[in-house]
C-alpha cells in the first residue's frame, strides 16, 4: 500500500518542523511538500536527511501542483481556517492542530468536511497525557464546589488561555446543575488576580520562556484537594497523537473533535 501524502502547513514554524520529522519517521506517511508564508527557498531539507520536499508560501499552487491526501495544520487561527477552505475545496482531508478556533470555526470545519465529503480532524491537544488528563477532568466537578486551573506555557504563544484549558474547564462543568462557586475577594488591589472566569472555574495563564504546556487542575471542597497535573517536555511529546490522526482521518469522513475519540476513550 502506498504511503499516505501529506502537505504541512506552517512547515517552517518548531511545531511544523516538527510534524514533518515525524512524518519522515514513520513508513506508512509521506511528506510530499510544505507551505510556509515564510518560504523564500524553493526547497526544505528532510530532517532524515532523505532529500528534501519542495516548499512554497502558495497553497492553491502546491496543492494543485503535488496533491496529498492530507493537509497538517499548526498555524494560527485565521490562517488555518482560510488554509483549510482551499485545502477541503480540492479534497484534501484535514488534521488541525492549530488552537483558538472557536464555536464558529468549528462549525465551518464540520460544515466543508461535510461539502467536499473529506475527514477533518480538530484536537485542541495532541498530547496523549493532556487528552488523559481531559477525560479524567470529566464529572470531577460533581463532586468539588470550587476550581482553578493553573497553565503555563512559552511566550510566544499567541492564546489565553490555551485551547486545553478551555476543555478542562468544559469536562469539569459536565454534570453539575450550575457553576462552581467562585469567591470574589472583598478587596482586590490588582484587577484580575482571581483569573478569568468560566462558569466559576478560575483559569490562570502563564506566559514566559523555559515552559512548553503545562496544565493543573485543582479541585476543593470542605476539609480537602483534589489536584491533577499534566507536563510536557518537548514537543515530540504530541507527535504519535498527530500521526495517529493522519492515519484516521484518511478513513473517517466528516469532523471529528479531539483526540480521546481516537483513542476511545
Amino acid at each position: 500500500m502506498a504511503p499516505i501524502a501529506v502537505l504541512v502547513h506552517g512547515v517552517m514554524g518548531k511545531m511544523g518542523r516538527e510534524v514533518l520529522a515525524a512524518v519522515c519517521r514513520e513508513p506508512d506517511l509521506e511528506a510530499v511538500a510544505g507551505v510556509d508564508r515564510a518560504a523564500s527557498d524553493e526547497s526544505l531539507p528532510l530532517p532524515d536527511g532523505s532529500g528534501s520536499i519542495p516548499v512554497s508560501p502558495d497553497l492553491a499552487g502546491t496543492l494543485d501542483a503535488h496533491t496529498p491526501q492530507v493537509m497538517v495544520d499548526f498555524t494560527n487561527a485565521e490562517a488555518s481556517l482560510a488554509a483549510c477552505r482551499v485545502a477541503a475545496a480540492r479534497g484534501v482531508n484535514l488534521v488541525v492542530g492549530t488552537t483558538g478556533h472557536n464555536e464558529d470555526s468549528v462549525r465551518e470545519l464540520d460544515g466543508l468536511a461535510r461539502e467536499y465529503g473529506i475527514g477533518a480532524f480538530l484536537a485542541p491537544n495532541f498530547a496523549i497525557g493532556a487528552v488523559l488528563l481531559m477525560h479524567l477532568a470529566k464529572g470531577l466537578g460533581r463532586y468539588f464546589d470550587y476550581v482553578d486551573i493553573v497553565e503555563a506555557h512559552h511566550e510566544a504563544k499567541i492564546d489565553s488561555p490555551s485551547g486545553t484549558a478551555l476543555a478542562l474547564a468544559r469536562n469539569l462543568r459536565e454534570g453539575r446543575d450550575g457553576a462552581f462557586t467562585r469567591p470574589s475577594p472583598e478587596k482586590e488591589p490588582v484587577e484580575g488576580t482571581r483569573g478569568g472566569d468560566v462558569e466559576g472555574v478560575s483559569i490562570h495563564s502563564m506566559r514566559m520562556p523555559g515552559r512548553m504546556a503545562h496544565h493543573e487542575v485543582v479541585l476543593g471542597t470542605q476539609g480537602q484537594t483534589l489536584s491533577l497535573r499534566h507536563d510536557t517536555i518537548n514537543r515530540e511529546c504530541y507527535m504519535p497523537g498527530v500521526t495517529l490522526a493522519i492515519r484516521e482521518v484518511v478513513k473517517t469522513p466528516g469532523l471529528t473533535v479531539g483526540l480521546d475519540k481516537l483513542l476511545g476513550l
